[in-house]
């Protein structure tokens, strides 16, 4: 079921969240063999950062997690060269403090074999990055003009809202692709967001519960919904539920 975001040719539209399984090209390789469309990496910042004591993970209740990392990564310079042989479909998350951190992060990587990047503006338990930032509008701008000013690859940014009514909302108002996140552990929670509006989908949290042949079962149930529809391709259901 391939399908086409802001350029990006997708084999399907299942995304790996970052966060998750997010920092080794061998385990890249692995998810997108397994049949991830995209990997999203962990966040990368310019300069390494040890995070948060362990416990940083907790289950509740089967379904969902409790987490505060704290952006542990490995640092701009050895991520880099970890995916400097890439050849899997993988778009970098990164993060940082104040704009000027952005150009020299985004100029390391971006004649790497990458997709994009995603912004990190929505980790909420780390002091002047992720969340505190996008709270500021005009940091934000600063941030998204300062990587766009140095490439020309697909930058998503990643914000916390994490449900469907919003996403409805957003499509309603906003012209460019959505990608919907949280809360996703079946075809039909797939099919709801792109119902609002979501032209692809991050998983997450079912990885963890269910293990990676998750990927197979949403396809799987996804394709038989839209063959029980009569849709002929995925991107049919996105926005949907915008015509009632």
């Amino acid at each position: 079921m391939p399908l086409k975001i802001a350029g990006i040719d997708l084999i399907n539209p299942l995304i790996v969240a970052s966060g998750f399984l997010g920092l080794s090209q061998s385990i890249f390789n692995r998810l997108h063999k397994l049949g991830a469309g995209v990997i999203v990496s962990k966040s990368i910042s310019l300069l390494p950062r040890e995070g948060y004591i362990n416990p940083t993970i907790i289950p509740i209740n089967g379904n969902s997690y409790i987490n505060a990392v704290g952006l542990a990564n490995p640092g701009l310079e050895c991520f880099s060269k970890e995916i400097s042989q890439n050849d899997v479909p993988l778009i970098v998350s990164i993060v940082g403090s104040k704009p000027e951190e952005f150009p020299e992060i985004v100029n390391k990587l971006k004649n790497l074999n990458i997709l994009g990047f995603e912004l990190n503006l929505s980790c909420p338990h780390v002091e002047k990055m992720g969340m505190e930032i996008g709270d500021d509008p005009k940091a934000v701008y600063d941030i998204v003009k300062s990587i766009k000013n140095n490439s020309s690859k697909p930058l998503f940014v990643k914000v916390e809202i994490g449900n469907t009514d919003i996403i409805y909302e957003l499509k309603k108002n906003i012209e460019i692709p959505i990608i919907g996140c949280g809360g996703i552990l079946s075809y039909k929670d797939v099919v709801e967001y792109m119902m609002a509006g979501a032209s692809a989908v991050q998983i997450g949290t079912v990885l963890g519960f269910e293990g990676l042949n998750s990927f197979n079962k949403i396809l799987r149930g996804l394709n038989k919904y839209l063959e029980s529809k009569n849709y002929s391709d995925v991107s049919e259901l996105t926005g949907t539920a915008q015509r009632y």
